[in-house]
């Protein structure tokens, strides 16, 4: 039986270490330990060279002659290293691209293994962004960071060994900087991986809500809302930079921060050694060594530092890992799928919604049919809900599901696309209505004998609906709800009106309920007693039972 890893949280509780990370580590299992095999040999292989070019060094100042000995080990390993390293990257390389495949590979068969609803509920933009990166990030994790960790472990015990060799005490003082190094990461850890989580949720955000632009771009020109749009792209888009680079900048911070006590250390040695050949300080185990063995220790000393400073240049990556690991738990976790199943087969409704900007919304149920009144403050969230139900947003976490799947839904509210034409064209736009349904539902909301817009049905409407006041276009939305049979979803329809047109469209939603699910965002006390049911946010739970 495979034992699933766990990870330390925040609170000091164990957790389950992510599907999504357990399958990446066992895709990469069998080639890790290749790769740690030749790291190991071109650890060797760097203390050899570092032998041969101090005994060289040595002898050439001491002497003014080369050691041919010194000299072919120094070429040879020389030769070796660099065909180790070039060996490693590869491998690394292609290992990661092994990994990222396999992730892929399951995220395509889950994909096509799930329900066509509940995949329709997931979020487009950030799917299809997720999909681009997180294999790859996952895949660092396993594979890139792994390595440095090992390596981090292996390198400096090798290094030492080697000082050891030669001066014990020399090799003490390397050890004595390595406290400070993991004081550090522990210190900036924490910083990075919620640095690296707040980057992950920026780019979901920011693709989902492209990829709904894209979608609903039509209405968004009709109603000329581009530069509205466009603006707001342009916000989540820099917040996704602003988040890259704070996850850039401590990661440079932890690297300086690395190089500075490394640079310390290692002129901390060369000062001791320079005195110790110098004759100006009795040091023990600086003092009376050959020049070789004072060379020796020098270069091997930035030698025990780079694991340090490997692991910290991919600590980001570490972070990334783990914040797509999580990301893609809608893929790999048998936990999500249940879950998501388990809500799939109740009635419809929202469950586990988190909204931009306002945060959870309690569970609630939809019904098939009847008026659902979405009240609060103003900021409470409302319309943000509104259009999570809609499917016009995505929200942070969580879904919903509406009753009457498959029908056309209909929006109402002051920015709702109007195409040019005549009036009769506008209301019976994207239905099969006949004209005597289009004057019947015309007449029922003033439209077809308006004072402040002569013409009846034949009255032209302009590109942009831009002849037309906000209450005209709210009433031709409404008029299009009633010929329609999917859902309503009507942001603020009495807000523009004046008191009779207001109680037109009151009853023409109460009317339009008997037969379908009619959701309106609203401050209107009167249109919110007319509904079957408040939705209140932004309330205390005795005022939500009260609703």
């Amino acid at each position: 039986m495979t034992r699933r890893r766990s990870i330390r949280a925040r609170s000091g509780r164990a957790v389950a270490e992510p599907a999504a990370l357990t399958l990446a580590r066992r895709a990469a299992r069998v080639g890790l330990s290749r790769i740690h095999g030749l790291q190991a040999l071109r650890c060797a292989v760097t203390l050899g060279l570092a032998v041969a070019l101090a005994r060289l060094a040595g002898t050439l100042i001491e002497t003014g002659g080369l050691d041919g000995l010194a000299l072919g080990l120094a070429g040879a390993c020389l030769v070796a290293g660099a065909g180790l390293a070039s060996a490693i990257e590869a491998r690394s390389a292609a290992l990661e691209a092994e990994v990222a495949v396999a992730l892929l590979d399951a995220a395509e068969a889950r994909l096509a293994g799930m329900p066509a609803r509940a995949a329709a509920d997931l979020p487009r933009g950030a799917v299809i962004a997720g999909l681009q990166r997180h294999p790859g990030a996952l895949a660092r994790l396993v594979v890139g960071h792994a390595t440095a960790r090992r390596m981090m472990a292996l390198g400096p015990v090798l290094t030492a060994g080697g000082v050891a060799v030669v001066s014990w005490q020399a090799a003490l003082a390397l050890l004595l900087a390595t406290p400070v190094m993991i004081v550090f990461f522990a210190l900036v850890g924490g910083m990075i991986r919620d640095r690296a989580v707040a980057q992950e949720a920026a780019l979901g955000r920011l693709a989902t809500q492209f990829a709904d632009r894209v979608r609903t771009l039509p209405t968004i020109l009709a109603a000329h809302g581009l530069p509205r749009e466009t603006a707001k792209l342009d916000r989540r888009l820099q917040a996704y930079a602003d988040g890259t680079m704070g996850v850039l900048a401590v990661a440079f911070l932890n690297a300086g921060v690395l190089d500075f006590f490394a640079s310390l250390a290692i002129a901390i040695l060369a000062v001791f050694l320079g005195l110790g050949h110098l004759g100006l300080a009795e040091v023990p185990g600086f003092a009376g060594l050959a020049l070789w063995q004072s060379l020796l220790i020098l270069l091997l000393a930035p030698e025990y530092f780079l694991p340090f400073r490997r692991y910290a240049e991919l600590y980001h990556a570490k972070a990334e890992g783990e914040a797509a690991a999580s990301a893609l738990a809608w893929v790999f976790s048998e936990e999500a799928r249940t879950t998501l199943e388990r809500g799939l087969a109740t009635a419809p409704g929202a469950r586990g919604l988190v909204l931009p900007h306002t945060g959870p919304v309690p569970d609630f149920d939809l019904p098939e049919t009847g008026l659902i009144a979405l009240t609060g403050p103003s900021g409470a969230g409302k319309s943000t809900l509104l259009r999570v139900l809609a499917g016009v947003e995505a929200p942070l976490a969580g879904a919903v599901r509406l009753p009457g799947q498959g029908l056309p839904a209909t929006w109402v509210s002051l920015d709702a696309p109007i195409p040019a034409g005549t009036l009769s064209a506008a209301i019976a736009d994207g239905t099969p209505a006949t004209p005597e349904a289009v004057a019947e539902v015309a007449a029922s909301l003033g439209l077809s004998h308006d004072p402040h817009w002569p013409g009846g049905l034949d009255a032209t409407v302009r590109a942009g609906a831009e002849n037309l006041s906000g209450g005209q276009r709210v009433r031709v939305a409404v008029a299009r709800l009633l010929l329609r049979p999917g859902t309503g979803f009507c942001d603020e329809p009495t807000a523009k009106l004046d008191p009779e047109n207001a109680a037109r469209v009151r009853q023409a939603l109460a009317c339009a309920a008997r037969t379908r699910l009619v959701i309106v965002a609203t401050h209107d006390p009167a249109l919110a007693a007319l509904a079957d049911r408040r939705i209140a946010l932004g309330a205390t739970l005795s005022e939500r039972q009260a609703a």
